[in-house]
């Protein structure tokens, strides 16, 4: 059975165009043409992933990504017109797996639903291990590789590393990489993790100006990238 992928979205062009375009490549599409029509659909059809706009006629679609995440992990992607920093990095922070900005391309969602439904079904390291490219990390011994060679990082590296590899693909906010690393908010610690991410990247990467393995998302945080 194909994934079933739930559309909640009150633009009837964008709404054809996702649906054709789904369809072409094997996904399920389900319509909701308003906020509480979509978490409607999302009760009672369970979708694999949802597509959410946030302009929507009836309530905001951050209120819509909030009832989702409080009884739900399933991956949304907000695509919306509202191209603002704060508003794509608000509803990063609020529980959405990605963001992508109207116009879209198409190509490039598609890249970007595949992404979110592979993380939805991670696939258990064996022995704690996570091998990518030449990059290689033992959870339990705490070691990380590069090519078979030892790469020695500070604990705070390590946990930094440690969290983007188990969100591999995912968009982690400044704010969420502070929090989970240091707690109570990481307000004053994002000079901390840029200095953090900087020695990291020169450790593991071949060019630290042209990284393999962390991305730099502008303004927003950062990405483990995933082929």
């Amino acid at each position: 059975m194909s994934n079933l992928i739930l559309i909640i979205e009150d633009d009837k062009a964008i709404i054809r165009l996702l649906e054709l375009s789904l369809k072409t490549n094997g996904y399920t599409p389900i319509i909701a043409e308003n906020g509480l029509s979509g978490i409607s659909r999302f009760l009672s059809d369970k979708p694999e992933l949802v597509l959410l706009d946030l302009g929507l006629p009836d309530v905001d679609g951050r209120e819509v990504l909030s009832q989702i995440r409080a009884i739900s992990s399933t991956p949304v992607i907000v695509v919306s017109a509202r191209e603002k920093e704060k508003e794509k990095v608000e509803a990063l922070d609020n529980g959405a797996d990605d963001y992508v900005t109207k116009p879209f391309s198409i190509g490039e969602l598609m890249a970007r639903i595949r992404v979110a439904l592979r993380k939805a079904t991670p696939v258990p390291l064996k022995n704690d291990v996570f091998s990518f490219r030449s990059l290689e990390m033992n959870v339990s011994s705490h070691q990380v590789t590069i090519e078979g060679k030892p790469v020695h990082l500070t604990p705070i590296e390590f946990r930094i590393l440690k969290l983007l590899i188990e969100n591999q693909g995912k968009v982690l906010t400044h704010h969420f990489i502070q929090d989970s690393i240091w707690g109570n908010g990481g307000e004053d610690n994002y000079q901390s993790l840029r200095v953090f991410m900087t020695n990291l990247r020169r450790k593991i990467e071949k060019d630290p100006t042209d990284p393999e393995y962390i991305i730099t998302e502008i303004g927003i945080g950062y990405r483990f990238i995933d082929d």
